[in-house]
């Protein structure tokens, strides 16, 4: 053997000794997170009972206690898949039954017109029921949850309708009776499944006019999103705002994830270019915004010059600048997918980076802490002063969903 080959097989000997450490370390970090989250659901679990379609938990209040909702708000659909989430990392069947309990407790959901997040509310438990563990109703209940989405769809304007008005922070007229939200783009999914499992070419459409309208006009040259679009029936821009970031013309950290996670899924569902380059700017402008914690503040221009709120908004006088770890928790589950649809390793490692610092003590909780959510410091809504600086079920729900595909990528 000459001094060539032997260098070689040399190199190659450390780099697979280096790639086995590696991989050792992650299923180390791994499993350590699981366990953690194993032994918080279950004192979750032993809190707050049974499903009785209202106490589905969000967050915390000011004594440290749990905060639940009831089955009509946007929530419900996180904790059930959380609970899937820990089957799937666990395997235990365990949690196969809590997570089917829960999530067929919203099952009447199917028909629910009243806003635009039936996606969050039914993909996300009875999605992952169908994918996990199915039962043969989940397919008929997800199909008709889509439909039931689509009803929100106006044709003329080409957009789903978010909420039913909005009145803007700057005033209380005028309230615009079709705002559109960047929040939206995440409950695309529903429709996109549905598209696929029945062949309805109309689902498909509508999903991508959505989002055709998202990249046309929620996003700044810098790729950096506005919260909020204010369209008329017809489908004319009548303004451009934000409910819970700092200003209209500021970035809200959970928006610009929202917009990241649903570009990335939306390229994945359609194979179109422009989504894929959508996604990419996204990313970019959250990744290379993001403070040395890795979790962004709530919002990435607050208390910056140039950027003021609108009168009526808390944010006026609120001057913390808090970390929203929901904003990371949802990026770190994006940026697995984008790494793996675009072949680039630089943002499963950044994925890798953003969560083990959710992972670190200053953003997970305590065993037995924070309500029995596994993460801390999320914002739900400053201008609105609701839930400052609170455990947010849909963090857990997203940082869960990281770990799955964080052991899916280091497996593959």
């Amino acid at each position: 053997m000459n001094i060539k080959s032997a260098v070689f097989i040399l190199v190659i000997a450390f780099l697979v000794v280096a790639c086995d450490n590696q991989k050792r370390n992650s299923e180390r970090f791994i499993n350590e997170n699981i366990a953690f989250a194993v032994a918080q659901t279950e004192l979750m679990l032993q809190n707050v009972g049974t499903p009785t379609g209202r106490n589905y938990p969000r967050s915390m209040n000011d004594e440290g206690e749990l905060t639940t909702t009831n089955m009509y708000e946007w929530t419900p659909g996180f904790f059930p898949g959380s609970l899937w989430h820990l089957y799937e990392l666990t395997g235990d069947p365990k949690w196969r039954e809590h997570a089917r309990e829960w999530t067929q407790s919203l099952e009447p959901l199917r028909t629910f017109t009243r806003h635009h997040d039936l996606g969050f509310m039914m993909f996300d438990s009875f999605g992952n029921a169908l994918r996990l563990a199915p039962k043969p109703t989940d397919k008929e209940i997800l199909i008709e949850s889509a439909h039931s989405l689509a009803t929100r769809f106006n044709h003329q304007a080409g957009v789903m309708r978010s909420w039913n008005n909005f009145r803007s922070w700057n005033s209380f007229e005028p309230q615009y009776q079709l705002p559109v939200i960047i929040d939206n783009l995440m409950n695309l999914e529903l429709l996109f499944w549905a598209a696929n499992a029945t062949g309805d070419r109309s689902l498909y459409d509508i999903a991508v006019q959505h989002a055709d309208f998202s990249i046309k006009h929620f996003f700044r040259d810098d790729y950096s999103t506005y919260h909020l679009v204010a369209v008329d029936p017809y489908g004319e821009i009548l303004g451009k705002y934000t409910a819970q970031g700092f200003s209209d013309n500021s970035t809200w950290a959970r928006g610009q994830a929202w917009a990241i996670y649903g570009l990335v899924m939306t390229y994945r569902e359609t194979g179109y270019e422009r989504f894929r380059n959508m996604a990419i700017g996204a990313a970019n402008f959250f990744i290379n915004n993001l403070p040395e914690e890795l979790v962004p503040l709530w919002d990435f221009n607050v208390q910056q010059e140039g950027f003021i709120p609108g009168p009526r908004s808390r944010a006026v006088v609120f001057q913390e600048k808090l970390h929203d770890a929901s904003a990371a928790a949802i990026v770190a589950a994006a940026l697995f997918e984008l790494g793996e649809l675009v072949n680039q390793q630089h943002y499963i490692d950044t994925a890798q980076q953003i969560l083990r610092s959710l992972a670190s003590p200053s953003f997970r909780a305590e065993l037995g802490t924070n309500a029995n959510f596994i993460l801390m410091h999320s914002v739900g809504s400053i201008p609105h002063w609701f839930e400052v600086d609170r455990p947010l079920v849909y963090a857990d729900y997203y940082f869960l969903k990281a770990l799955t595909r964080y052991r899916r990528w280091i497996n593959r």
